[in-house]
């Protein structure tokens, strides 16, 4: 899996995926990341990338040439790397992800879909946008992660390529954990615990000493159904669950 973020701030990018899980990825080459400094394809020469919008307003509106130029970097550099993989056309390139709050909220099913990709290009807006001329040109997929404005795509472009990265193999230690956790078949997922037996007088629950496979998984499924029941109700209506699940779900309300 290759990340390659256009940014105006790649330390950031940088210094936020070097570490713990994803750095780990990154020195075992299981996922690469390419940093393009927007700046780096300013044609000012105090290397401003943004303008006052036309129209009149507030704020400034970050520039379509050095966004463009730092997009054919990368589609250059894919090239030469990869010679067998040629984009030339517009279904073939690479999907070019723009972090907004006008896009679709990001899910699980959208990381799964994203890791499936061989490379991947994150846009990172700051100020009061960027020029709707190079959005259609080169984005494929508007992102969001909440209903909330942030300084920039930084911080959204992070948390996008962290989830996705889980679901590169090799990743996690545990390759399972990727599939048995909060989302699976949209159930939130159930309580974990550990040592000590019993905490402040709070025991651990006794089927879950028990050594009975059976019995321990279907106390896991049942309390995924009931935590997502009484957390995210709304993941519920779009959840996996036999007829006889959602009979035993309705008759715990």
């Amino acid at each position: 899996m290759n990340f390659h973020v256009l940014t105006l701030f790649p330390e950031m990018i940088e210094y936020g995926l070097n570490t713990s899980i994803t750095g780990r990825a990154i020195e075992k080459g299981q996922i690469n990341l390419n940093t393009v400094n927007i700046r780096d394809f300013s044609e000012n020469k105090h290397l401003k990338v943004d303008d006052y919008p036309y129209g009149g307003g507030a704020g400034m509106v970050m520039q379509a040439p050095p966004i463009y130029g730092a997009y054919k970097s990368i589609i250059e550099m894919i090239n030469i790397d990869n010679s067998d993989k040629k984009y030339t056309k517009t279904d073939q390139r690479p999907r070019v992800i723009y972090l907004t709050p006008q896009g679709e909220v990001f899910h699980q099913k959208k990381a799964e879909e994203f890791s499936k990709e061989e490379d991947l290009i994150f846009l990172c807006g700051h100020y009061e946008g960027i020029d709707e001329r190079v959005l259609e040109m080169i984005v494929t997929d508007n992102i969001s992660i909440g209903d909330y404005v942030l300084t920039g795509g930084e911080l959204p472009a992070m948390v996008l390529m962290d989830a996705i990265s889980r679901l590169v193999p090799g990743v996690l230690n545990n390759d399972v954990s990727a599939e048995f956790e909060s989302f699976q078949d949209n159930l939130l997922e159930y309580p974990q615990y550990t040592r000590p037996e019993e905490f402040m007088g709070k025991k651990v629950p006794e089927v879950l000493l028990s050594g009975h496979h059976g019995n321990i998984e279907k106390w896991r499924r049942e309390q995924s159904i009931l935590r997502t029941a009484e957390r995210r109700p709304d993941l519920l209506e779009k959840a996996e669950m036999s007829d006889k699940e959602k009979d035993w779900i309705k008759s715990k309300k």
